[in-house]
């Protein structure tokens, strides 16, 4: 995903800021956005998608770019809600939850280390997280034991 600047503009202390997401995927598939973001709230202005996306993705493609959008701003993104653990699939077949997602993230991440492929990528490709999102997911259920730790303990 990459965020970058479109344009400013400043009300005494108040700033609303225009920004460009781009999100491409491996498969060839892109999405590319415009959104505000003014005190806390974000709100996207145009979507353009590429192949189209279904209403489930687009009802949920503002908080999915919420995080990065912060932190674009430099502010820090709110925390995670345990429930909203699982992130949003571009074909929004996949489950909601974090705890019902964590099987699919380890299959995931093992097949792509068998295969010689980055597994975190492999993670986002599938569950539509950005880099620091999937990382926080492949943490979560490492934790939860379905994967092995990641440095041995001596």
């Amino acid at each position: 995903m990459s965020v970058w600047p479109a344009w400013e503009v400043r009300e005494g202390e108040r700033a609303t800021r225009w920004l460009h997401v781009r999100v491409a995927f491996r498969d060839g598939a892109t999405i590319e956005a415009l959104a505000t973001v003014c005190e806390g709230w974000v709100c996207v202005e145009d979507v353009q998608a590429r192949p189209a996306l279904a209403l489930e993705d687009l009802a949920v493609f503002a908080d999915w770019i919420e995080g990065p959008l912060a932190e674009a701003c430099g502010a820090e993104p709110e925390p995670e809600r345990e429930e909203d653990a699982g992130g949003a699939h571009r074909d929004g077949s996949g489950p909601s939850g974090g705890r019902t997602q964590w099987p699919l993230v380890a299959r995931t991440y093992r097949a792509a280390q068998e295969r010689g492929a980055d597994p975190v990528l492999a993670v986002m490709d599938r569950t539509g997280y950005s880099r620091r999102g999937a990382l926080r997911l492949i943490g979560r259920t490492r934790d939860a034991g379905l994967l092995s730790p990641r440095h041995a303990r001596r």
